[in-house]
């Protein structure tokens, strides 16, 4: 069964993340990736800004873009966040429908691009949040990909 849909979860870098979809019959498994970043390395500052949780005392995973039906032949996504057609944005947790980067007041942190492909449209659910997404992705997930990025202010 092909994708026709590839959703973000959680948060998405607006800096061509490359997308390999999923092909039928055993073909390359989806996976994803930043020219900006390589997996588990240091995302750079030009794409952060305020409002991540201390690492030391997390209180809530923050949500910093939502996106949705991507077209399944996305191959990536340019820097400024223009999404191709019949793209969605779900609310961030500052509740908005936009990208906001991370900068957290003290420590590293670590920030998971989560990708799914999934084998319907979701249409336009009116800005949904996180869990509203994952709960209309229910039963239609047909792979997944992640990719870890990390982030810590510079001392000034």
């Amino acid at each position: 069964m092909r994708p026709t849909t590839l959703a973000f979860a959680t948060f998405a870098l607006a800096v061509a993340a490359l997308v390999a979809p999923l092909t039928a019959h055993g073909g390359p498994a989806m996976e994803i990736t930043s020219p900006a970043f390589a997996p588990n390395g240091e995302i750079p500052a030009a794409h952060t800004c305020e409002g991540a949780p201390d690492p030391k005392a997390p209180k809530t995973v923050w949500v910093h873009w939502v996106v949705y039906d991507l077209p399944a032949a996305t191959k990536g996504l340019p820097e400024g966040g223009k999404l191709p057609a019949g793209a969605h944005e779900g609310l961030n947790d500052w509740k908005h429908p936009t990208w906001n980067g991370p900068c957290p007041p003290i420590g590293r942190h670590r920030y998971f691009f989560k990708l799914y492909a999934l084998d319907t449209t979701l249409g336009d659910l009116k800005k949904p949040t996180k869990a509203q997404l994952e709960k209309a992705m229910e039963g239609h997930t047909l792979a997944k990909a992640e990719l870890i990025g990390t982030y810590q202010k510079k001392a000034r």
